[in-house]
């Protein structure tokens, strides 16, 4: 036997105990004549200690160790004398008896702690070390936790967790597919499943009533913190829903992962429609930790965010306002001690290609109550203290404003600021949770790519009944009966209700620029299983990783994921992807043609 007990089990209360351990060894303490050694594995620390009177060849042996040796110890456990209040083994030691070195290691090339001197690509090249960290191990601790809770409350709600294939036919109007030849069929190919969207669809079809799968997906996209090209969803589909039941029913599994995994008691999440959520924060995945909505100050016509037109305060003179069709603000409480030098950051910030201001305009309310703004030469006192009372600022408080010609894009630079603003307040504590859903989705966004309206979810989103009407005459118009959670900003799951008539669904391809012979090609499948009663269903896909670095307070999905890929899609440790022999490309008739330098 290895081991007869962990490195992290061991208390007081064993003093006297003979055991056995097995680890690695995370750090040695020669002081002559004792040398102590700790002791790691996955489940805490154990500090070894060779004592004066230790055989010659056990000192040996215990001076011979280094970092991340594998050995396996036998002794008795005692009391220590000097006690390590910051590890809960901190209280004794096992006196070795005897030691076997397992396995020797070579010097690892960052170290094995919690806070590492590796950077982020050492560290992935060498994953398996990096996952020795105790800090990453928990990371995939919590994931199992949560995924295990996930199973459970499903389990109990009736669901059926039943696995969808990975090889599947490329569909349009989403991310770039990876794509798999197929040996045994020359020419064609295999796409890996961005969602296991129609296939969910087919078990409603097939009467399995109420679904589950914790899968992995994939999407050929452009890399940033929250997204990797393999990620993991809790999918989940329902027959015989409407909107409401999705909600309750998936609020509740929240709920209690929120209670079982954090010991935190979730309120009942407000709704926010995707109009309100895009004219008071620029964004369909709000922040709600804090407050700072977007104040309109002139909107110059109606739009799906804003079903009204808002006339300017500002009298013509100063001739960025005077030609903006939009203008929108924000409060920033107590912060009109922000120095001129950290203004002008501000408006370096907004002017970055990330955000795309072309400037920032800005108010200090003062002590007083006047206004002290960087258009004073335009606007006399009157029309400042009326932005003061627009604004509903008070003393100390700073306003600032942008503009422009597109409503959407300047909220969303709005958007971008106020998290900017929220973060140098202090007022996005990873530790707080504000959790949301966001509803009434548009049915439809516009690509200036593809000249043709999109869909903002996918093709297979119902519209809400009462605006389908709307399809004939304003397409533009319509909402979809879609929604999202969102968790302190960021998108966790999303879904909808979903069409179950076979002529809806027509309707809908046909608005998305699909012939009929093009819609039967591709989703001919879907369509004629419609044909043979198909119930109305609904579903919803939480993004797992996305849940589990919430949890944790991570700033990338990467550090929740065992062995994750890098911002340009390799993997550092694997050295993937990477060229094939050519005799695999004959066996599938490939040729390669690499993009001209």
């Amino acid at each position: 036997m290895y081991r007869t007990k962990t490195c992290g089990e061991l208390r007081i209360d064993n003093v006297g105990e003979k055991v056995t351990l097995a680890g690695w060894v995370q750090s040695i303490h020669n002081l002559g004549a004792l040398s102590f050694v700790d002791l790691r594995d996955r489940y805490g620390i154990t500090q070894l200690a060779f004592n004066e009177d230790a055989s010659d060849e056990l000192k040996a042996k215990a001076a011979s160790l280094g970092r991340e040796f594998v050995v396996q110890a036998r002794g008795v456990v005692a009391e220590r004398y000097s006690k390590n209040k910051n590890i809960p083994t901190g209280d004794i030691e096992i006196v070795v008896s005897e030691l076997n070195v397992i396995n020797a290691s070579l010097t690892p090339p960052f170290t094995i702690e919690e806070n590492s001197d590796g950077g982020d690509d050492l560290r992935m090249k060498y994953r398996y070390l990096d996952l020795r960290r105790p800090v990453v191990r928990q990371n995939l601790e919590l994931r199992h936790k949560m995924a295990f809770e996930v199973r459970r409350y499903l389990d109990e709600q009736g669901f059926l967790e039943i696995e969808t294939p990975i090889l599947v036919n490329s569909t349009p109007e989403g991310a770039r597919d990876f794509v798999v030849p197929s040996r045994m069929n020359p020419g064609q190919f295999y796409a890996l499943p961005q969602s296991p969207q129609t296939l969910k669809q087919l078990l409603m079809v097939a009467g399995m009533d109420r679904y589950f799968q914790i899968v992995k997906c994939f999407r050929d996209e452009d890399l940033r913190a929250d997204r990797q090209p393999e990620f993991t969803q809790i999918d989940c589909e329902m027959s015989f829903v409407e909107q409401e039941d999705i909600l309750q029913m998936f609020e509740g599994m929240s709920r209690h992962l929120f209670k079982t995994v954090k010991g935190i008691d979730l309120p009942a999440l407000p709704r926010m429609t995707w109009a309100d959520a895009m004219k008071y924060y620029g964004s369909d995945k709000p922040d709600t930790r804090f407050a700072m909505p977007i104040v309109e100050l002139k909107t110059s016509e109606a739009d799906n965010a804003s079903s009204e037109i808002v006339p300017t305060i500002f009298p013509e003179g100063f001739q960025v306002f005077d030609g903006a069709r939009y203008i929108g603000a924000l409060c920033c409480e107590g912060q009109a001690v922000l120095t001129r030098k950290q203004i002008d950051e501000l408006t370096e910030f907004v002017k970055r290609p990330q955000v795309g201001a072309k400037g920032l305009v800005y108010a200090r309310i003062n002590e007083d109550g006047s206004v002290k703004s960087s258009v004073d030469k335009f606007y006399g006192p009157d029309t400042l203290a009326l932005l003061k009372e627009k604004m509903q600022a008070k003393s100390g408080d700073l306003i600032l404003i942008l503009s422009g010609d597109d409503a959407m894009k300047v909220r969303k630079q709005l958007c971008e600021l106020r998290l900017e603003m929220g973060s140098r307040m202090g007022l996005r504590d990873k530790n707080k949770y504000s959790c949301l859903w966001v509803i009434d989705f548009p049915m439809y966004e516009w690509s200036d790519e593809e000249q043709r309206l999109m869909a903002m979810h996918h093709p297979f989103t119902s519209p809400k009944p009462e605006d389908i009407p709307l399809l004939d005459t304003n397409p533009a118009a319509v909402r979809a009966n879609a929604y999202d959670m969102v968790i302190n900003g960021v998108e966790v799951g999303g879904g909808s209700i979903r069409i179950h008539d076979a002529r809806l669904q027509q309707k809908i391809f046909e608005i998305l620029g699909f012939t009929p012979e093009q819609a039967q090609a591709k989703f001919g499948f879907l369509m004629n299983a419609f044909k043979y009663g198909a119930p109305p269903h609904g579903g919803l896909a939480y993004g797992l990783d996305r849940f589990v670095s919430l949890f944790a307070g991570l700033d990338s999905i990467r550090d929740c994921i065992a062995f994750p890929k890098n911002n340009s899609g390799r993997d550092v440790m694997l050295d993937a992807p990477g060229v094939i022999d050519q005799s695999q490309l004959d066996e599938l008739s490939l040729s390669v043609k690499l993009p001209e330098a």
